[in-house]
C-alpha cells in the first residue's frame, strides 16, 4: 500500500513539473533565424552561408541560442543537417544544381525551463545555378582519373556548339588550398585544350576537391562545368603483365598473377578473372569469377580442350567509396596455343595495323624512285652508245675508202 502512493506522488509531481512548464513558455514564440545568403568566395563550391538572429531572440535573456541548419546535399541526394551556435557555416555545393539551405532557431536554458525549444517555421533559400554564358558550350564527359597512384589526369569534349576560336581554362580548388589555382600543364588535341596533367601537383586523397571548366570566345564567356571528386574513387590501377598457368599433380589448373607496378597496395585491389573455356563442339564459354587473392585453383571439365585465363582489378570497397576496373591483363592458355590470340583493347588493333601501312608505303615509294633513276640511267647510256657507233662507222668506211692512195684527209672522231 506504502509503495502504490509513493508511486502516485512521484505521477503528481511530474504533471506539476511539466504544467508548470508549459505555464511559463506558453506565448513563447521562437523565431527563425533571418536575412540568410550563400556566396562562395573562390572555392569552386565550398559555399559559406551565413544568417542573422530574429530581434525577438537576441532579446531573450537567460536563453542560449543555437541554429538547427539544413542542406541539401546533392551528390548523396539527401537532406544533412548540423547544429551549431555560429551564425554561419561552409558546405560543399555542386554548383550545377539547386542550392537549398533552410534554418531553424533553438532556444534553451532557464527562460525555457531547461527545455530545448524550436522554432515552427524556418526561414529557406533557394538559388538556382548561374546561367552565366553562352548555352550548350560547357565542355562534356569532364572527368578525372588518378592512374595507378602516380598520374593525375582530367580530360573533357569540347561541345559541339563550342565557338572554334573558343579557349578553355581548367581549375581546382581543395581545403589545403587558399584560393582555387589554374591547371598547371594543358592536354592539348588538335591545338585545342583537351585536358590537363596534374601529375607535378600532388592532390590529397579523401577530400573534396573541387574542379571547374570555363572558357572564352570572341563570341562571349562559354558556360562553366564543375565536379567534385574524392581522388581514392578515382584510381585506376595499371594491368597486371605476367599470369602463371600451369596445371598440377591432381590435372588442377593454378593460376597466379601479381600486382600491378605502382603505389596501388596490393591490400586495396580485388581481383576478377575472365576464364575462357573451349568446348568439345568448338563453342567457347565464358566465367567470370571475384577474388581479393592474387592466386587461384581451378578444376577444368574433362571435355574441355583450351582454357584460357585473364584478370583485371579495382579498389575494394575499405579504401575507396567506388572503383574504376583496370585494363585487361594478357591472356594465360593452357594447354599452351602455338599462336596466342589475346583479346585487343579497342584501338590495340590500330597500332600496328597503321605500322604496317606506313613501312610498306615507304617500300613502295623507295622502289618507285629506283625505277625512276634507273630508266634515266639506261636512256642516257643508250644514247651514248648509238652516238659511238655512227662514229665509228663513219671512220671505217673513210678508212677503207682512203686504202691504196698516197694521201688521205685526216678522220677526227
Amino acid at each position: 500500500m506504502a509503495k502504490t502512493r509513493t508511486f502516485r506522488s512521484c505521477i503528481w509531481i511530474l504533471l506539476f513539473i511539466t504544467w508548470r512548464e508549459s505555464l511559463l513558455c506558453n506565448g513563447l514564440e521562437v523565431l527563425p533565424p533571418k536575412d540568410i545568403s550563400v556566396f562562395d568566395p573562390g572555392r569552386l563550391g565550398f559555399l559559406e552561408i551565413t544568417w542573422s538572429t530574429a530581434r525577438s531572440s537576441i532579446n531573450m535573456t537567460k536563453c542560449s541560442v543555437m541554429y538547427h541548419l539544413e542542406y541539401y546535399n546533392t551528390y548523396r541526394d539527401r537532406w544533412d543537417a548540423v547544429r551549431t551556435v555560429a551564425r554561419s557555416y561552409s558546405a560543399q555545393f555542386n554548383l550545377m544544381e539547386d542550392i537549398k539551405v533552410r534554418v531553424y532557431t533553438l532556444l534553451n536554458g532557464p527562460c525555457t525551463n531547461n527545455t530545448m525549444i524550436k522554432s515552427k517555421t524556418y526561414t529557406e533559400m533557394i538559388q538556382k545555378p548561374p546561367g552565366t554564358g553562352i548555352q550548350d558550350t560547357g565542355v562534356q564527359d569532364l572527368n578525372c582519373l588518378f592512374y595507378n597512384m602516380e598520374h593525375m589526369l582530367c580530360e573533357w569534349k569540347r561541345s559541339k556548339k563550342t565557338p572554334a576560336t573558343s579557349q578553355h581554362h581548367l581549375y581546382f580548388w581543395h581545403k589545403n588550398l587558399e584560393h582555387a589555382v589554374e591547371c598547371p600543364k594543358y592536354i592539348m588535341s588538335g591545338g585545342v585544350r583537351s585536358g590537363c596533367n596534374l601529375t607535378e601537383n600532388p592532390l590529397p586523397l579523401f577530400k573534396d576537391i573541387n574542379f571547374c571548366v570555363n572558357g572564352t570566345s570572341h563570341e562571349g564567356d562559354l558556360r562553366p562545368t564543375c565536379i567534385t571528386v574524392q581522388m581514392q574513387n578515382h584510381v585506376k590501377a595499371a594491368a597486371t603483365q605476367n599470369l602463371h598457368l600451369q596445371a598440377g599433380p591432381d590435372k588442377q589448373l593454378e593460376l597466379h598473377w601479381e600486382d600491378p607496378v605502382g603505389k596501388v597496395p596490393g591490400h586495396c585491389l580485388e581481383w576478377e578473372v575472365e576464364q575462357s573455356q573451349e568446348g568439345a563442339d568448338g563453342t567457347i564459354s565464358l566465367r567470370q569469377i571475384t577474388t581479393k587473392d592474387t592466386k587461384l585453383t581451378i578444376a577444368p571439365s574433362p571435355d574441355t580442350g583450351t582454357n584460357c585465363f585473364r584478370v583485371r582489378s579495382e579498389m575494394i570497397k575499405y579504401c575507396a567509396d567506388e572503383g574504376i576496373w583496370s585494363d585487361w591483363s594478357p591472356q594465360a592458355c593452357y594447354p599452351v596455343l602455338n599462336k596466342m590470340f589475346t583479346t585487343p583493347e579497342p584501338g590495340q588493333v590500330l597500332v600496328p595495323v597503321a605500322i604496317a601501312i606506313a613501312i610498306v608505303s615507304l617500300l613502295v615509294l623507295s622502289l618507285c624512285v629506283w625505277l625512276a633513276v634507273r630508266m634515266r640511267i639506261s636512256s642516257g647510256e643508250k644514247k651514248l652508245f648509238s652516238l659511238l657507233s655512227a662514229l665509228f662507222s663513219r671512220n671505217h668506211a673513210h678508212r677503207e675508202a682512203c686504202e691504196g692512195k698516197e694521201t688521205c684527209p685526216h678522220t677526227v672522231i
